[in-house]
C-alpha cells in the first residue's frame, strides 16, 4: 500500500498546500499531497496577480527561505510594476500581472519533479483522531492513509457557498464542489469554526472592449524582479488599462441592492474590508462619484479580462448592466459572471505560532483556513506549516519567525495574538520597524535559515554568498573611497546642481545626501565602481542613505524585544493571578501567549496588566529556584 504511512500528509493543492508539501519532502520528511483535482494544483482562483505593497515583502521572504511563489510568478509574469517608487523604500514594492496558466503549469511541474512527494487526487471524508492527536485520513473511496502530522489547506471549499443574485449554490470554487465533510470535522474535534466572504468580478472578453476610451498603464522597462535568484523576463510584458465607475454605474448599483445577497441578508459571512465589492463601496462611500477599474489581462492566449475593482454578487443581468454604464465598456461582453463565496473558516488563536493546533496534536493548519485571504499569505503560511510539520516529524524544535525579523513573523503573529473579525491581508503598516523589512532586504534577513533548514539548495545558496560578500566589499568600498574638493570636482557639483564641494567626502558620505543616488556617481566620476545587479544597488543605496534611521529602529526593536521576549511559564496559572479581570483571563488562556511580547498584542492587554504578569512570573522563577 503506497499511501499508507506517511511523515507530512497535506490536504489541499492551492498556494499554501503546495508551499507547506514542497518545504516538507525538501526538508526530507515522506510527503502525500493529497487534492480533489489534480488539474488545479497551482490555480490563480481570482485575479492571476502576485504582490502589492505588503504581500510583495511575503513573496521575497517566501523566495530568501526556499520557497516557489516568487520564481513561479517571474516565470508567468506579463507585467512588472513597482509601486510606491516616489516614497520610502519601506512601502516599495513589486506587482506582477501573471498569466495564470504558465504560473499553474510552473508549480504542477516543480510539484510532479520533486523528490519525497507524491500526488493523490482523492477527497477526504474524515479525519482520524485518537486521544486528541491526529494520525490520518479517510478519503471518499474508504481509504485510511496514516500520517506523523497532517496539513490542512483547504481554502475556501470547507462548506463553500456561492452566491449570485437570489440563486446560490454549494461550491468552493464555481463549478467546484464544496468540502462539507472537512469543515464538519473541525467542528466535531471541537474546533471554533466562524464564516467569512470574499467575491471575484465578472470576466470580459478583451475583443469587445474599446481600448481608446480607457487610460493605458504601462509595464516597468527595467523591472524588479521577484525571485533574487531571476535574470531575464520570461515573457512579453502587456499593458494594463484604467477606467472609472460614474453616477450611472452608481445609480444601476443602487437600484438593485435589494437583490444583493449581501444586503438582503442572505450572506452571513465578513468580506474582507480592504477589497469590498462594488455595492460595499457605493454604499460605504456615497460621497465618492467614481471608483478606480484596472483592467488586467488574464494571460497571453487568452481574451479574458479582469476588471479589478467590481466584484460583486448581483444578478447576472445586472452586473451587465453595471459592465456596460462604465466607460470603454458600453459594448462590453460578459465571459464568466462574479459571484461571492462564504465558506468556513477556523479560528487562528487556537494554533500555536508553529501553525500546530493546541486542541489536537499533530495538526497544521495553513491559508484561507486561518482566515486569511490572498496568494502570498496562504504561501507564507504554507512555508511555516511544511517547516514546522516536517521539524516535528524529526522531533526538532519548532521553526518560528519574530516581528522584528520578517513579515512573515508578523502575519502569524498577529492571526493567534489578535485573531481575526475579517478576511486578514498584510500591510507594510502592520509592521513595528518596516524599515528593517524591506523587500530589497530579505535574503539578507532570511536566506541563511532557508539553507540551515534544507529549503534552499546549493545553488542559490552560494549565489547569495556572492551577493553578500559582493555588498560586504562595496560597503568597505564607499566608505574609504574619497572624492577631492579640486576645481574638476567643484564644477561638476556645480554643473549638476549639488551643494558645494567644500572638503574631502567619502562616497558613502555623499550618498547620503537627499539628492544624490548611484547615478549621480555616475555623473561625478567615471572610475567610480558601481555594481550591476539592480537589487544589489538598491540594497546599498538603501542600507548607506538610511543607515542612521535603520540604526535607531534596530536600538529600539532590541530594547522592545528584551522585555518582549520573557517568557511566560507553562506552568503558570492564569486563573490565580489578583489583578487581572476575567475578561483578560480567558483572552490570555484563549491565545496562550509564550512571551509578554505577545500577550501584550492581546486586545484590551493594558500595561497595568502586563506588569503584573511580570511579577508573576519573577514570582514563579523566584519559587522554582527553591524547590
Amino acid at each position: 500500500m503506497l499511501f499508507k504511512e506517511q511523515d507530512v500528509l497535506v490536504v489541499g493543492g492551492g498556494h499554501a498546500g503546495c508551499e507547506a508539501a514542497l518545504a516538507a519532502s525538501r526538508i526530507g520528511s515522506k510527503t502525500l499531497l493529497i487534492t480533489s483535482n489534480i488539474d488545479t494544483i497551482g490555480v490563480m482562483s481570482c485575479n492571476p496577480s502576485i504582490g502589492g505593497v505588503g504581500k510583495g515583502h511575503l513573496v521575497r521572504e517566501i523566495d530568501a527561505l526556499g520557497g516557489e511563489m516568487a520564481k513561479a510568478a517571474d516565470y508567468a509574469s506579463i507585467q512588472y510594476r513597482r509601486l510606491n517608487t516616489r516614497k520610502g523604500p519601506a512601502v516599495q514594492a513589486t506587482r506582477i500581472q501573471a498569466d495564470r496558466n504558465l504560473y499553474k503549469s510552473y508549480i504542477r511541474g516543480i510539484i510532479g519533479n520533486s523528490k519525497n512527494l507524491t500526488i493523490l487526487q482523492r477527497t477526504i471524508d474524515s479525519i482520524l483522531v485518537k486521544n486528541n492527536k491526529i494520525y490520518g485520513v479517510k478519503t471518499n473511496f474508504g481509504e485510511e492513509i496514516y500520517s506523523k502530522t497532517i496539513i490542512m489547506t483547504p481554502g475556501t471549499f470547507p462548506n463553500g457557498l456561492i452566491h449570485m443574485g437570489d440563486k446560490k449554490n454549494s461550491a468552493g470554487r464555481i463549478g467546484e464542489p464544496p468540502t462539507v465533510e472537512i469543515s464538519n470535522s473541525f467542528k466535531e474535534l471541537g474546533l471554533d469554526v466562524g464564516r467569512l466572504k470574499t467575491g471575484t468580478p465578472p470576466r470580459l472578453d478583451k475583443n469587445s472592449i474599446n481600448w481608446k476610451e480607457t487610460e493605458i498603464q504601462l509595464p516597468d522597462s527595467d523591472p524588479s524582479f521577484f525571485s533574487y535568484q531571476t535574470k531575464t523576463i520570461a515573457n512579453i510584458q502587456l499593458p494594463c488599462h484604467i477606467t472609472y465607475t460614474n453616477e450611472r454605474t452608481h445609480q444601476i448599483i443602487k437600484e438593485n441592492l435589494k437583490d444583493s445577497p449581501l444586503f438582503s441578508g442572505e450572506i452571513k459571512g465578513i468580506g474582507p474590508r480592504y477589497c469590498p465589492s462594488i455595492e460595499d463601496k457605493i454604499v460605504k462611500f456615497a460621497d465618492k462619484n467614481r471608483h478606480q477599474i484596472f483592467l488586467e489581462p488574464e494571460g497571453l492566449n487568452t481574451n479574458e479580462i479582469y476588471p479589478n475593482g467590481i466584484s460583486t454578487s448581483l444578478p447576472i443581468n445586472v452586473q451587465l448592466k453595471i459592465v456596460n454604464s462604465i466607460k470603454g465598456l458600453e459594448n462590453a461582453a460578459v465571459i464568466r459572471p462574479g459571484y461571492a463565496v462564504e465558506y468556513d473558516y477556523c479560528n487562528p488563536q487556537d494554533l500555536k505560532l508553529s501553525l500546530e493546533s493546541k486542541i489536537i496534536e499533530n495538526l497544521f493548519l495553513a491559508g484561507q483556513i486561518n482566515g486569511t485571504t490572498g496568494y502570498e499569505e496562504a504561501a507564507a503560511q504554507g512555508l511555516i506549516a511544511g517547516i514546522n510539520a516536517a521539524r516535528k516529524c524529526e522531533n526538532k524544535e519548532e521553526f518560528i519567525l519574530n516581528r522584528k525579523e520578517s513579515y512573515i513573523g508578523i502575519l502569524i503573529d498577529d492571526l493567534i495574538t489578535l485573531g481575526v473579525d475579517e478576511p486578514y491581508r498584510m500591510f507594510t503598516s502592520r509592521a513595528e520597524h518596516r524599515l528593517l523589512l524591506r523587500d530589497d532586504n530579505a535574503d539578507m534577513r532570511l536566506t541563511q535559515l532557508g539553507y540551515d533548514l534544507g529549503l534552499v539548495n546549493d545553488s542559490d545558496y552560494n549565489s547569495f554568498l556572492d551577493k553578500k560578500m559582493d555588498y560586504e566589499k562595496f560597503i568597505e568600498y564607499y566608505a574609504t573611497k574619497k572624492i577631492s574638493p579640486n576645481k574638476e570636482n567643484k564644477k561638476i557639483f556645480k554643473d549638476l546642481g549639488l551643494n558645494e564641494l567644500k572638503k574631502q567626502y567619502s562616497l558613502k558620505e555623499l550618498l547620503r545626501r537627499e539628492n544624490i543616488n548611484f547615478d549621480t556617481l555616475n555623473l561625478i566620476s567615471k572610475d567610480i565602481k558601481i555594481p550591476k545587479n539592480k537589487i544589489l544597488i538598491n540594497l546599498l543605496e538603501n542600507e548607506i542613505k538610511y543607515e542612521g534611521y535603520i540604526s535607531r529602529q534596530l536600538d529600539d526593536a532590541t530594547k522592545i524585544e528584551k522585555f518582549k521576549n520573557i517568557k511566560i511559564p507553562k506552568n503558570l496559572d492564569i486563573n490565580f493571578i489578583s489583578g487581572l479581570s476575567n475578561e483578560l483571563k480567558q483572552k490570555i488562556l484563549r491565545v496562550r501567549p509564550t512571551t509578554l511580547g505577545q500577550a501584550s498584542r492581546i486586545s484590551g492587554i493594558t500595561p497595568a496588566a502586563l506588569n503584573i504578569l511580570m511579577i508573576y512570573i519573577k514570582k514563579n522563577e523566584i519559587e522554582k529556584n527553591l524547590i
